[in-house]
């Protein structure tokens, strides 16, 4: 064995509450260094089939469980994590190359989202129907209540590995479900970190299992079984239409692909709004659902904010991710550093101009400003999922609104404004999920409303809507004429 091998960090299934050795394991390598980080698991349709048999005999117990104690466990998870988290925040910036103040902040998100869980699974309940609005229904007391779906399927992305996750496990266990956890093949060990923090919280064995490995492996295996009753799945629209589609009756959660604008009006103070938008656009190297990818500026203002963004975004320092100093780093692998710079070359062949960066050092792709992007090029019209903004120039705010609209996809869109009749029609005329007044696209806090529309996908996150639909709103009617 060698030297190498003696050393490296081997991580097993968990399954039941136990770590569970694996047939195959796969290396891991940081997209920063590429040095190996880990020996990972990869899991086999078996052993899905073990991780789903022990989340379907735990549903009972979680589903009895009651709300104080869900609440407990999940208070537990948070002050572990607020103890543990200097070493959370490295796991990130080891496995997704994400600077380190970025996945501190990434740590703190998470903390709070278990936290919201905790008060979440205190605050379900259902409603009293006065039955006897219609003719029939005299003397008749209804009410609901809800209740948990049982094993519910989790698959994740690389680029939020703790938080994201945390918006799919802290609702489940919050209203009683329990969990068969595929985290990305990327950044497993966020997901295997939480699984040993949630035993130590007290978690029942089986109420969370993690299974790392092949997405086309695990995923069909949960998408089929049906003892599986819900998937909640984030990442690419190709996937999660191809779960949709293959799920049947199962509930299904997509939050898929996105493209996110902002519309700048005139009047605008670009000082106060330049560092928010360089944040939007280049935070984990735009490697966020919600990244600004696209800028639609009066042409009053257009001239001064590609000059702002430009100074601002040369401001930037690139390097190792868990430097404190570090704002951009690599990008989560080399094909992505490949297909992004050719996207910026198929624009400057389209007659745009690269105002900054437009170049990579290893996978490190400089933070990237285009201006004059025809609509219909993929940096426009497609997801970069990079450190890369598009900023055109447009006569009116209708005219911006209708770009942002030519889309595909439609998560969430800022406006900034000094008029509210322009920001209250942007409101209605934005065809996304959220509308962010006076703000980028890119704000997000942990429990709001989050999803889109049309391919970026279908239902909400945001504890209190994601529990709602984890769980199954049952009708109780007693009849008092009997």
């Amino acid at each position: 064995m060698s030297q190498v091998e003696a050393t490296t960090v081997k991580k097993q299934l968990f399954i039941n509450g136990e770590w569970v050795e694996a047939n195959k394991y796969t290396p891991l390598y940081s997209p920063y260094s590429n040095e190996e980080i880990a020996q990972v698991a990869s899991a086999t349709a078996e052993d899905v089939d073990r991780a789903v048999d022990a989340a379907y005999k735990a549903a009972e117990t979680m589903a009895e469980l009651p709300a104080h104690e869900r609440a407990g466990i999940l208070e537990n998870v948070a002050k572990i994590l607020e103890k543990r988290a200097d070493e959370a925040a490295g796991i990130i910036a080891n496995e997704a190359a994400k600077p380190i103040k970025t996945a501190r902040a990434e740590v703190d998100r998470t903390i709070a989202t278990y936290k919201f869980a905790a008060e979440e699974a205190k605050r379900m309940h259902g409603e009293t129907i006065p039955m006897d609005a219609a003719p029939g229904g005299e003397n008749r007391i209804a009410y609901t209540v809800r209740e948990p779906l049982g094993v519910i399927g989790a698959i994740t992305p690389f680029n939020f590995p703790m938080n994201l996750v945390a918006h799919k496990v802290g609702p489940a266990i919050a209203s009683g479900n329990t969990v068969v956890l595929k985290p990305a093949g990327q950044t497993p060990l966020s997901s295997l970190f939480l699984a040993e923090v949630f035993k130590e919280a007290g978690l029942p064995a089986g109420a969370l299992n993690v299974v790392t490995g092949s997405g086309a492996v695990i995923g069909e295996a949960l998408v089929k079984d049906d003892r599986v009753k819900k998937i909640s799945f984030t990442g690419s629209p190709a996937v999660g239409i191809g779960i949709r589609n293959k799920a049947g009756l199962k509930r299904v959660t997509l939050e898929l692909g996105s493209n996110a604008a902002v519309i700048i009006d005139s009047g605008i103070d670009l000082d106060k709004i330049i560092a928010r938008c360089v944040s939007g656009a280049f935070a984990f190297q735009g490697q966020v659902c919600i990244s600004l990818q696209r800028a639609y500026v009066h042409e009053d203002l257009y001239e001064e904010f590609v000059e702002k963004m430009v100074e601002a975004t040369d401001r930037l320092k690139l390097g190792d991710p868990q430097d404190p100093s570090t704002d951009v780093s690599a990008l989560i692998s080399s094909k992505d550093v490949e297909r992004a710079l050719a996207w910026i070359e198929e624009a400057k062949q389209g007659g745009a101009t690269v105002a900054a960066g437009g170049k990579a050092e290893r996978n490190i792709l400089h933070p990237t400003i285009l201006t004059g992007v025809e609509a219909a090029l993929k940096v426009s019209c497609q997801e970069v999922f990079a450190p890369i903004i598009v900023i055109n120039k447009v006569k009116s705010v209708e005219e911006a609104i209708s770009q942002v609209n030519d889309s595909r996809y439609g998560l969430q869109a800022g406006i900034y404004t000094e008029n509210i009749h322009t920001a209250l029609m942007a409101t209605r005329k934005l065809h996304v999920g959220g509308v962010m007044v006076n703000d980028i696209p890119t704000f997000r806090v942990d429990h709001m409303p989050y999803g889109g529309v049309k391919e970026s996908g279908v239902g909400r996150e945001g504890v209190k809507y994601a529990i709602e639909e984890m769980t199954e709103l049952k009708l109780v009617v007693f009849n008092q004429n009997y």
